[in-house]
């Protein structure tokens, strides 16, 4: 008897912002080996060649080398590249950026910047895939890579806990906004995972820090592949009850 798999994304077409480097890239590859096309989006069209590169059936995906820290300058090519390749099923939005900021220096610049690619641009593109003309008649999932920060606060991270916060909130609202329309809404929220992003952290370059960081996680850090399977997860018709949660994936770290 053939047994049917529901994590399949066959036939299924994922647009994933971010998709150059760690997160976004995992996802890409592990999206690619369930069956999906993939439309990846991000700023390195070198590093985006990479990502294509690395996935199953790579001659049937395409890539968009864009600056979505610039949205507005750039959406009537953001918008083309959508509608030359609807219908789209999902979206993962893995793009973003992870500030250590002090609240008593912070600058509207360094606001701006990132809720202008942590948060505005995902909501540009939630508006545009979710048009009838670019989203799938089957329904949409569409997943935000949020972070532990969303949960909890930490020092010099207030401005990085807004923008994860935010993508919480909107995933709960427009959870109940588009159920009607067979879209639904997640985010995922890990803590520390080995990332370029996050081998840059201020912690990762001195040994006490990261030992506190470590003994903070009970299993370890993470890896883009534990995200990877979330996402897959959630995409996936294995998650087709699932809408308007906040996925924690954390090695345990909210468990203390």
């Amino acid at each position: 008897m053939k047994i049917n798999n529901p994590y399949s994304l066959k036939g299924k077409t994922i647009l994933i912002t971010g998709a150059s480097s760690g997160i976004g890239q995992s996802i890409a590859i592990l999206c690619a080996s369930q069956g999906a096309k993939l439309l990846l989006i991000g700023r390195d069209r070198d590093r985006l060649e990479k990502t294509k590169d690395l996935c199953e059936n790579k001659s049937m995906h395409e890539f968009l080398s864009v600056d979505l820290l610039s949205f507005e300058e750039n959406k009537v090519r953001v918008y083309s590249f959508l509608t030359d390749h609807a219908p789209i099923y999902g979206l993962v939005h893995a793009a973003g950026i992870s500030p250590t900021i002090p609240f008593k220096i912070l600058k509207e610049k360094q606001l701006l910047e990132a809720f202008n690619l942590n948060v505005f641009s995902v909501i540009y593109l939630i508006q545009a895939i979710s048009k009838v003309s670019i989203r799938s008649s089957e329904g949409m999932s569409i997943v935000l890579i949020s972070s532990v920060m969303s949960e909890v606060g930490e020092k010099g991270k207030s401005l990085y806990s807004m923008t994860k916060s935010s993508l919480v909130a909107l995933s709960k609202s427009l959870a109940l906004e588009y159920a009607n329309k067979g879209i639904r809404l997640n985010a995922i929220s890990p803590s520390v995972v080995d990332t370029p992003l996050s081998m840059n952290s201020h912690y990762r370059k001195d040994e006490n820090s990261l030992n506190d960081v470590l003994k903070q996680h009970p299993l370890g850090l993470g890896m883009p592949s534990d995200i990877a399977n979330a996402a897959v997860f959630l995409l996936s018709d294995a998650s087709r009850w699932v809408t308007g949660t906040n996925l924690i994936v954390d090695g345990g770290y909210l468990a203390r």
